[in-house]
């Protein structure tokens, strides 16, 4: 049964708050001393296939300090649920833009990286866009339409995607006769702007380094 794997305009960097230091493991933290006595809680670590191991030793310091670098985005959606990718299949995504984008695998370690840049709405509006081209029913199209044009071209929206006058003018148009292809002329140019734009940084980005590291280790291990 496949397991889902957790595997964006850039926002002026406001002040944040220093980023505490982690607590060596021979400190004890206010926590720690309360439960002390009673429910030890373990100390487990999160294993994904796109990072290492990722220890939740200082999590409750780590999770104050993230509370403060919230972005303009709204809570990140669910990633798609897919399968662990092939050692073929991550190399493979070096190879084209096309065969990353058509593996979902492949979608959800882009948009990590996309995510690291401020730039995860293109993903998410391109996503938007390939569920709308696979609806039938008029109402659920009108609706899908009206709720992918005010979160992704609306002026007003934190996650408005860069489109051109053109683009918004055909758009607008389109709007007072929604359609599953409404969006195709937005759908293309985000397509063709990440994969000119992000995609050679994500090929040079630690993230992928580390997935192609880490799955090749895994295939001379098995």
């Amino acid at each position: 049964m496949p397991t889902v794997y957790e595997v964006g305009k850039q926002y002026p960097d406001p002040e944040y708050p220093e980023r505490p230091l982690p607590m060596s493991r021979h400190e004890t933290s206010p926590t720690a001393l309360q439960r002390a006595g009673t429910n030890q809680r373990p100390n487990p670590c999160c294993f994904c296939w796109c990072c290492c191991c990722s220890c939740s030793w200082n999590e409750d310091r780590e999770r104050a300090w993230r509370a403060s670098r919230e972005t303009k985005l709204e809570t990140i959606p669910n990633c798609e649920a897919c399968s662990k990718p092939t050692t073929e299949d991550v190399k493979g995504w070096a190879q084209s833009f096309d065969k990353l984008m058509k593996n979902p695998a492949g979608r959800n370690v882009f948009r990590e990286f996309l995510r690291t840049e401020y730039s995860e709405e293109n993903m998410l509006f391109w996503l938007a866009c390939e569920e709308l081209k696979s609806e039938c029913n008029k109402q659920s199209i009108e609706e899908k339409a009206r709720v992918i044009y005010e979160d992704y071209i609306s002026i007003l929206s934190p996650k408005e995607v860069s489109l051109d006058s053109r683009v918004r003018e055909g758009i607008n148009r389109k709007m007072q006769e929604p359609s599953p292809h409404t969006f195709d002329d937005a759908q293309l140019q985000i397509y063709t702007l990440m994969h000119r734009d992000s995609y050679p940084r994500f090929l040079n980005s630690a993230i992928y380094k580390s997935l192609v590291q880490s799955v090749s280790r895994s295939s001379s291990e098995s």
